[in-house]
């Protein structure tokens, strides 16, 4: 904020803040209203009366999510696939970005793969022959899977591009002059001055494995070998009355759709939600972290 004693100045201060709470609480609010409309009682939900506070507290959404060891099971196999993907997806980025950023000189034909890669984020052959290719690969019913599907995103490949252009050529020249390979420069030039992009880049990968349930629906032939947000989604539209007890009849009768789905969401929403502050110090870290000395 502008550091003024005039009043210009106050009266700006005061205005920034309170646009800055109004932001604030517009990204709370909503969250704040699907858990309470996932802790609120059937009635209650389906009048439409749930507001800011929960009406006939209860946790049968929640139950109801977790009462079965494939909840486990599934959340399980989400954390291998986000820690492996991320990996996986984070390494690959950059490994192609970094040669993609030097000039044609630099990597011959460079314009040519970057055209490539732009035609593939523009255009796809479809799900059928996706689908053909990873079971061809015997990638059916196994984690790798869906690591691999879309391990390589073009979008964030090109922003790790032009973020590397942005480092300062001196750098690279001068490690060279001292003897470095380039292999020596990537490694202790720079992906030490990346922590921003990295961070964002960790992000998405991070937020997209997590939230992804297409590719578990289409590469997972077994309710074992499926993620979270799979599980998740199959649970609503799978249930079979006549595979339930007395109990989990009468268990089923006090939900409502509304209630499970927003549980569903909010549990979508926590792992994002605890990552998220300490990945967000690096978006408002500089472009890059050192200079170059005269």
């Amino acid at each position: 904020m502008i550091e003024n004693n005039s009043i210009g100045a106050k009266i700006f201060n005061v205005a920034n803040l309170v646009m800055l709470i109004l932001i604030t609480l517009l990204c709370l609010v909503p969250i704040w209203y699907i858990l309470m409309i996932s802790v609120s009682e059937k009635a209650a939900v389906n009048a439409g009366t749930v507001s800011f506070w929960p009406i006939g507290f209860n946790l049968l959404s929640y139950s109801k999510i977790i009462a079965e060891p494939a909840f486990f099971l599934a959340f399980w196999t989400s954390i291998k696939r986000v820690l492996i993907g991320t990996i996986v997806g984070v390494g690959a980025t950059i490994l192609t970005a970094y040669p993609l950023s030097k000039t044609s000189k630099q990597l011959p034909h460079r314009n040519a793969y970057m055209w490539v890669l732009i035609f593939c984020m523009l255009f796809n052959g479809g799900t059928i022959p996706w689908y053909l290719t990873m079971r061809g690969y015997g990638l059916i019913d196994s984690i790798w899977g869906l690591v691999l599907a879309g391990s390589l995103p073009v979008f964030n490949v090109i922003l790790v591009i032009n973020f590397f252009r942005n480092i300062s050529s001196s750098m690279e020249e001068a490690a060279y002059v001292d003897g470095a390979g380039p292999w020596r420069t990537f490694l202790q030039i720079y992906i030490p001055l990346s922590g921003p992009v990295i961070a964002t880049v960790t992000l998405f990968t991070i937020v997209g494995h997590w939230n992804e349930f297409f590719q578990g629906l289409v590469l997972s032939n077994r309710q074992s070998s499926y993620p979270l947000q799979t599980y998740i989604q199959q649970l609503v539209v799978s249930l079979d009355l006549s595979t339930m007890n007395t109990e989990q009849i009468k268990l089923t009768t006090q939900l409502n759709n509304k209630s499970l789905n927003a549980a569903k969401i909010f549990i979508a929403m926590v792992p994002v939600l605890m990552i998220y502050p300490f990945l967000q110090r690096y978006f408002i870290t500089g472009i890059t972290l050192g200079a170059v000395k005269e």
